[in-house]
């Protein structure tokens, strides 16, 4: 979408003054009365199924700064538990903290306790509550507070309490969560906005009830029978499946006109951006550097990209191994010359400096905003800035907008962060911003090869070398996950995987390469023994020669689905398998899987060989999905479209879980046979 040069902006500050707030409530450390109707409750009342119920949820926060300050929400949930899954569901909590929402989260003022059937009522002691990390269906890593329920059976109550922190809450806006992962009977907000402010809120995956006053200046926002928020493999971001809702302070809403709304917004973010791109002769000096002697345009970008990744530290990367103190210490750069002189920035610094560069070398180079599709998906009609955090350039190459990411420290040149790839974004410009959907990169970017040189005993041992490279997305994520570890954490991590896969796996001799490095690919390389990986039976073995498909489930393995399907970006894999096989025996008649494609979006092709004298398999695998296309329709699929997709990966587990025959010899072989193809 373009919009047209005469839409001229008006205004140049849009205010979005949101939630900073403290609270401080009468009876915080008060518990309710529990009803004998509730302690007497033998069935769930939202979900006929549900193990356990929410019988409510109550969130209180009152804003008293107009600026930036501490946010605190003040939350009291009370359980009901009916059967002994709930007891185990329910017993373990894990409240979240860390960096969400822009903000850092602190919890804090913990409290809880058991009231079993007969009244009687257990607390939780403060020296149970400890600090783990946890991981989350989407394979992201957190921080949590965790506790044990003491005494919990089924007819108990639970209930606990604690303060949720947003530190340094920036002028932005405040989501409410009104979804938990078992269905709860009543959710309610109570909220006390800044005086003299126009309050307002978007919702999300739900009905807009809306706001009614209630005692004290406060407004009340109450929903009943709400279902249960489930995680699926491969679903999309929570918050575009979830129920929350948007509550933000605005002097003017544009809602309803978002082709002005987003006219206006890129003329003030454009100008914003103003001193951010000024070139001067520290600039040219080192873009005659960077560049040399090179005048292919795209190798020119290319090496002032090179330049800035390797001058410049991001010191919000987790591979700049700065506290958050010291972050807050590092002084503020005002122009790309300051980026240069102190060799550190922010995310931003390294974009704009990198924009600054190419600006000065004679490109047209352009600052995008565009959302983050990790986190939410984008919607245009929604006229409102908040969802537009992340950034990249854009450089002009003929016609075309060519896109680029030097602050996401381990995405190759040419490529975007996945989250920010395959979406909308506005290029800006003082006159007329456009949106231009970003490029998604296409499987092969994103390669995870895999070799694995093995030997097979006769009593279904196998044990050998592996090496397991990844390229691309994959490889910018497994660093990002690694980047913070320490050496050990990051072994304990693989070993983790591999034992997930395969229970009995004994590994050894662990090398991890190029966990920080903005190029190479991720690696792991280690040495493998797995007892029990082929099964005996007779005078016959049993081989899965799939490697490292061996141990996984299906993808999806439930028969119906509630959200939709959505994988983060296209990839690809490529495997090789060498496995010496045991003396005295030969293989039965092997055969490979048949191939399977999907046309243009996927692809997979499996060969089996053996070498001339049949004492070497050797298995290659190849597959890819996501290709085919440009944006998000190769991988974002509606529920509706659940069965043929299930279908689909179902005939590719099926066809990696093949297994062949090696028979035990009675004489010596004579002969040999073809290649298995």
């Amino acid at each position: 979408m373009k919009f047209p040069r005469t839409c001229v902006p008006f205004f140049y500050i849009l205010v979005l003054l949101v939630f900073t707030a403290t609270t401080a409530l009468a009876g915080d450390n008060v518990w309710k009365p529990i009803d004998p109707a509730e302690l007497a409750l033998k069935a769930p009342v939202v979900e006929k199924d549900a193990d356990a119920e929410a019988l409510f949820w109550e969130v209180r926060l009152e804003d008293k700064d107009e600026y930036q300050g501490d946010l605190v929400f003040q939350h009291y949930i009370r359980i009901k538990v009916f059967t002994e899954r709930g007891r185990e569901s329910q017993s373990k909590i894990d409240i979240p903290f860390g960096k969400f929402y822009g903000s850092n989260i602190k919890i804090k003022d913990i409290a809880g306790r058991t009231v079993k059937a007969d009244g009687t009522i257990v607390e939780l002691k403060k020296e149970d509550i400890f600090e783990r990390t946890v991981a989350r269906a989407s394979g992201v890593k957190a921080q949590a507070k965790s506790f044990a329920m003491p005494s919990v059976e089924p007819g108990a109550i639970i209930e606990y309490r604690w303060r949720e922190v947003r530190s340094n809450q920036s002028a932005n806006y405040v989501r409410l969560q009104f979804q938990r992962d078992i269905p709860a009977q009543n959710i309610t907000y109570y909220i006390k906005p800044l005086p003299g402010s126009m309050m307002h809120y978007e919702p999300f995956q739900m009905e807009n009830n809306g706001f009614q006053k209630d005692k004290n200046g406060f407004h009340k926002m109450t929903v009943t029978n709400v279902p249960a928020y489930h995680e699926e493999p491969r679903m999309p971001p929570e918050d575009s499946v979830r129920r929350w809702m948007l509550v933000y302070y605005t002097r003017m809403d544009l809602s309803r006109i978002p082709l002005l709304y987003w006219q206006l917004w890129g003329s003030i973010i454009a100008e914003v951006h103003k001193s951010d791109l000024k070139v001067n002769d520290d600039v040219k000096r080192a873009v005659a550097e960077a560049v040399g002697s090179e005048t292919v345009p795209e190798k020119k970008l290319e090496r002032i990209f090179n330049y800035v990744r390797s001058r410049i530290k991001n010191i919000y990367d987790d591979a700049s191994g700065l506290t958050a103190e010291e972050r807050a210490k590092v002084k503020t750069n005002k122009s790309p010359a300051d980026t240069l002189k102190r060799a550190q920035g922010t995310s931003e610094d390294v974009d704009m400096l990198f924009a600054t560069m190419a600006i000065a070398a004679g490109f047209d180079a352009r600052v995008v905003e565009m959302a983050d599709r990790s986190n939410v998906f984008f919607n245009i009609n929604f006229a409102n800035g908040y969802f537009m955090r992340l950034h990249a350039i854009a450089v002009k190459m003929g016609e075309n907008w060519n896109f680029y990411d030097p602050s996401s420290a381990y995405v190759p040149f040419g490529m975007l962060a996945w989250k920010k790839e395959g979406q909308q974004g506005l290029v800006l410009d003082a006159k007329s911003s456009e949106f231009v959907t970003t490029p998604l990169s296409p499987p092969e970017k994103s390669k995870e090869k895999r070799t694995a040189k093995l030997t097979l005993s006769e009593d279904g041992t196998l044990e050998g070398d592996v090496r397991m490279e990844y390229h691309g997305q994959a490889a910018a994520d497994k660093k990002e996950y690694n980047d913070d570890d320490s050496p050990t954490e990051r072994e304990t991590t693989l070993q983790e995987l591999i034992k997930a896969q395969m229970s009995t796996a004994e590994v050894s001799q662990i090398s991890i390469e190029n966990t920080t490095d903005p190029v190479k690919p991720f690696v792991y390389a280690f040495h493998i023994r797995v007892p029990g990986y082929a099964q005996r039976t007779g005078k016959r073995l049993f081989l899965q020669p799939a490697f490292f498909q061996h141990g996984h489930s299906p993808l999806f393995p439930t028969s119906t689905r509630l959200h939709p399907i959505y994988f983060s970006y296209p990839w690809s894999e490529e495997d090789e398998v060498t496995i010496d096989l045991p003396a005295g025996f030969t293989l039965d008649n092997p055969d490979a899987p048949a191939p399977l494609s999907a046309n243009e979006l996927s692809r997979y092709e499996v060969k089996i060989m053996t070498t001339k004298d049949q004492r070497k398999l050797v298995y290659k695998r190849n597959f890819f999905f996501g290709g085919g296309g440009k944006d998000m329709s190769r991988l974002y699929y509606p529920a509706t479209s659940y069965g043929q997709l299930k279908t689909y990966f179902d005939m590719l587990h099926k066809r990696d879980s093949h297994t062949i025959t090696l028979k035990q010899e009675t004489t010596a072989a004579t002969t040999t046979t073809a290649p298995a193809q």
